[in-house]
């Protein structure tokens, strides 16, 4: 478990920060945001089901996070065919204490039946976007505090800032976002797949994913 939680932790220096070097720092030493903790969720098109297995996060302020006990990942009634900037979610488990700067997570496509690792470098413009009140509501404040990551088939990834508040999401511009799968696979080859591939009925898809899929041609929309 050391060896393999280490070579995690390499991997994820190495192909995030361009071998530049990481100091990690403890949680402790370094605060939090003016709300508490902000969190983020991974959600998919209707019935285009995925789940991610594990997720390593740096933030701004160097702290290293690992999560192997992520919050499910649901998918959304009314993202069909396209993105929908409306989505709402929100996280018990996927918790950091400051903006994020790098991620790197593992994932498993159901529609696809494939198994992705996706590398994201933020921008520097996130943090004051997430530091910056977006207005008042009933209960106060509210903030850019929920990072909202798509999940679509082709592997492909997206993401957004939830308002605390009333109003869309607002689309995030990654710095660098790549997404390997396949002998590609580089830290997530060494992670298992929660998915079984190989269902016993013969597409591999349950019903609803069936029902949903019937007359559509894959991707099943623009993503």
């Amino acid at each position: 478990m050391l060896k393999q939680r280490g070579l995690w932790l390499f991997l994820i220096f190495i192909t995030l920060t361009g071998c530049q070097a990481v100091v990690p720092t403890t949680p402790e030493e370094t605060g939090g945001m003016p709300y508490g903790k902000w969190d983020f969720a991974f959600f998919t098109p209707k019935a285009l089901y995925a789940e991610v297995t594990q997720a390593l996060l740096i933030d701004e302020k160097g702290v290293v996070y690992t999560f192997r006990t992520l919050d499910s990942v649901q998918d959304s009634a009314i993202t069909v065919g396209a993105w929908n900037n409306e989505v709402r979610r929100h996280a018990q488990f996927n918790q950091a204490r400051h903006p994020p700067a790098m991620m790197l997570f593992c994932w498993d496509s159901v529609i696809d039946k494939k198994t992705y690792e996706t590398r994201i470098v933020f921008p520097a413009s996130l943090k004051s976007r997430m530091l910056t009140p977006t207005g008042q509501d009933s209960y106060g404040t509210t903030w850019y505090d929920t990072l909202l990551i798509g999940l679509a088939p082709e592997g492909r990834v997206r993401i957004w800032l939830q308002n605390s508040g009333i109003g869309d999401n607002l689309p995030v511009e990654p710095q660098r976002l790549t997404t390997l799968s396949g002998e590609k696979l580089d830290a997530c080859k060494y992670v298992p797949p929660r998915i079984n591939f190989n269902y016993a009925v013969p597409d591999g898809y349950d019903q609803e994913t069936r029902e949903f899929i019937k007359g559509k041609t894959y991707p099943y929309g623009q993503w």
